[in-house]
């Protein structure tokens, strides 16, 4: 009820933001009040069910958990194009409300026991994530290694890591994380693969709007109708997981599901300036089937060997990675893009000279009356030229991550010889 209430008034406060400071404030606020979202939720919905009904609840819980990221987009096009920008955090405001209520009147009072807050895990862990996350989101404006401030961000990152791991492991402490549960493999390679999904899917969160707005000039509206394609198929994939729950073992659902983003992701490599609308829907609607298809199963392979007693802290962890491993698809991947149009603009800047038989044959046709207009249609082409091959890079490292998850799923082992996902989607 706390994080529902200060993530209702954080929504409130950004709506009234009339500067960056005020706003990115207002944001980290927003912030720390829904993190606990995820993993409460997840336990929530773990002890109202069975554990024989725990995979068809896991995938509807999921359905929100992917559906509001992907359908994001669309939703604040709509209201932007509309309304104002300030509309994107108005509509929290009565849905925060709903959910305070509702959550009020049916989420029953848990047991609670009396326990130390871990403070030099908690700091620890946030100067490094939060290091970390700086210096992949500055490191390419700074020249990475090049400034003073880098080099302390990655010096305090690792320090503080290294503290947050020493203090958890010692044997008479009780750590904000309990970091062992990676001793289970199929946790430890559950984590991997969802921080390789969390990176897929929110780098192309990051990439694909992008595409539409700087390179094909689709408005607000047009662009989130075409990305309703993603969240359409992550619906429709994570619906029929739970169909599956009860009748395939747990690994032969995701792989398909990685076959299937690896393949919409690889469709996107072969994107081009001159693409129809139409022909964007096919590669996203597969991306977001995949995305959908890997989400439960692996959530359940994860936690199907987590003893009960640690499936608590097991749930923290594993939304923390997820977390984590989001933001830094997000970093990494505009981090990426950037770099990528430097240099394909200086690659085919150094081109482009009035000798050059190529250029030559362009301009011909075109009966330009001076050299100026010659000049600015020449330095349009080539900046929209390297967005384009820096756009195709970005998607060719989506689909990277998901060639990765490829051997990790295959690694990860069904608990007996026929093991469903049924049981195992969520620890009891």
């Amino acid at each position: 009820l706390l994080s529902i209430a200060g993530f209702v008034i954080a929504s409130l406060l950004c709506s009234m933001a009339t500067s960056l400071v005020q706003m990115v404030l207002c944001r980290i606020l927003q912030g720390v009040s829904g993190a606990a979202f995820v993993p409460l939720s997840r336990t929530i919905v773990a002890d109202a069910y069975p554990r024989h009904q725990a995979a068809r609840a896991m995938a509807v819980w999921g359905l929100g958990v992917v559906g509001a990221p992907i359908f994001g987009p669309t939703l604040g096009g709509f209201l932007t194009e509309t309304f104002n920008w300030r509309w994107i955090f108005y509509i929290n405001i009565p849905i925060g409300i709903l959910g305070f209520l509702l959550a009020a009147r049916f989420v029953p009072e848990t047991p609670t026991k009396e326990r130390r807050m871990d403070w030099l895990g908690l700091v620890s862990l946030a100067f490094a994530v939060g290091a970390l996350q700086l210096v992949l989101d500055r490191g390419h404006r700074d020249d990475w290694f090049e400034s003073a401030f880098i080099c302390a961000g990655v010096g305090v990152a690792i320090v503080a890591f290294a503290v947050f791991l020493r203090h958890s492991l010692r044997p008479n402490e009780h750590p904000i994380f309990d970091v062992r549960v990676f001793g289970d493999l199929n946790f430890s390679l559950g984590c991997l693969v969802m921080g390789a999904t969390g990176v897929a899917m929110f780098g192309g969160n990051y990439l694909q709007p992008l595409f539409l707005d700087n390179l094909l000039a689709y408005p607000a509206m047009t662009a989130g109708l075409v990305l309703m394609a993603r969240g359409v198929g992550s619906l429709v994939s994570m619906s029929l997981s739970g169909i599956f729950a009860d009748r395939v073992s747990a690994k032969w659902v995701a792989l398909p599901g990685v076959l299937t983003g690896l393949a919409g992701s690889y469709m996107m490599t072969r994107y081009s300036t001159q693409i129809e609308p139409m022909d964007l829907l096919l590669p996203l609607f597969l991306q977001g089937v995949g995305i959908g298809l890997i989400w439960v199963p692996i959530s359940a392979l994860a936690f199907s060997t987590i003893p009960a007693e640690k499936s608590a802290e097991a749930s923290g962890v594993y939304s923390l990675v997820r977390s984590i491993t989001s933001a830094m698809g997000v970093s990494i991947t505009s981090t990426y893009l950037a770099r990528e149009i430097e240099t394909q603009w200086s690659l085919l800047r150094g081109l482009i000279n009035p000798y050059n038989p190529a250029v030559q044959a362009f301009l011909a046709p075109l009966d330009l009356h001076s050299q100026t207009q010659s000049i600015a249609l020449l330095a349009n082409t080539v900046a929209t030229q390297s967005k384009l091959t820096a756009f195709v890079s970005g998607f060719w490292f989506i689909t990277a991550s998901f060639a990765v998850m490829i051997p990790l799923v295959l690694l990860l082992k069904n608990r007996g010889p026929r093991r469903r996902f049924a049981g195992a989607a969520m620890p009891e």
